[in-house]
């Protein structure tokens, strides 16, 4: 498979751009947005200057594949408008209708919701502390990688690019949302969380955990942004977990542990990455996809 010309950042004249994200431009259509998923790459919340070959095309086939599961569960933010109805240069539309979804315009909610299935990363360094994570305690004697007795919700703030989200309570999330909206943001991420585990667990894909982010349209809470990709995910091959160790993944922990592997101190500027680990990462990316939606 020849490999696709990356994309760092778009260029769309026919509308305005509102601003470039870590991943995503995003352009006004009025009463819409159109996101367009470059491969831009950021990882401990800082963007590198290499891109992953085809990532932002991946990200949103995947995103548009778990949307589509999920309607049962919750409304999305996708337009029931093509891309065409937007975007008008043919030429324009052929390079970026692959990497882009046209949604409704929403107020997002201050809070992302992260949903933990297993015991690793954050968590993990957290329960070897406190026995807790995020202040839900859990049971003595868990190891690193293990599957918890049920998902935790765990929510975390919305900082701005540059810097780190911090894990909260949830009453702290409930003090930032209101009591009645973060039940609900709690109730459809843990159901969005079984549904896609047990799916991707028949395809040979463990989810350890995921992010979600939700926002208020026309009063109803909706899922927005995107939704389990290897971006905002952890995903493992079944076939080689284990208990007591990180299992290699399918998602952007393979340029985490090239980072701590070289001892980067997690703040700008970002290193230059090898071209063996751009190719890697952009390999595992479309496995991913593959068995998820082949």
């Amino acid at each position: 498979m020849p490999t696709p010309t990356p994309m760092y950042e778009s260029t769309l004249t026919e509308l305005p751009l509102l601003f470039r994200g870590k991943v995503r431009d995003v352009y006004d259509c009025g009463a819409e947005l159109l996101l367009v998923a470059t491969d831009r790459l950021s990882a401990f919340d800082v963007v590198f200057s290499n891109p992953i070959p085809g990532k932002g095309d991946i990200l949103t086939q995947m995103s548009l594949f778990w949307f589509a599961r999920m309607r049962s569960v919750i409304a999305n933010h996708l337009s029931d408008r093509p891309l065409s109805a937007v975007i008008k240069n043919p030429g324009d539309l052929a390079r970026l209708e692959k990497r882009t979804m046209l949604v409704k315009k929403t107020e997002p909610l201050k809070v992302e919701s992260i949903v933990r299935g297993y015991l690793i990363g954050s968590g993990w360094s957290d329960y070897q502390k406190t026995g807790s994570v995020c202040g839900i305690k859990l049971p003595a004697g868990l190891r690193e990688g293990e599957k918890l007795p049920e998902p935790i919700f765990t929510p975390s703030t919305k900082a701005p690019q540059g810097e780190h989200d911090q894990n909260i309570s949830f009453a702290e999330a409930a003090e930032i949302i209101g009591a009645k909206r973060a039940e609900q943001v709690r109730a459809a991420s843990i159901r969005i969380y079984q549904e896609a585990a047990t799916y991707a667990e028949g395809r040979g894909i463990l989810i350890a955990d995921t992010k979600l982010e939700f926002g208020i349209h026309q009063g109803e809470l909706i899922l927005i942004d995107e939704v389990l990709t290897p971006d905002s995910s952890r995903f493992w091959p079944k076939d080689q977990y284990q208990v007591g160790m990180s299992p290699p993944s399918f998602d952007k922990q393979f340029v985490r542990d090239y980072l701590n592997k070289i001892g980067w101190n997690k703040k700008p500027p970002a290193p230059e990455l090898p071209a063996e680990v751009i190719a890697k990462t952009a390999e595992k990316y479309r496995e991913a996809l593959h068995r998820l939606t082949q």
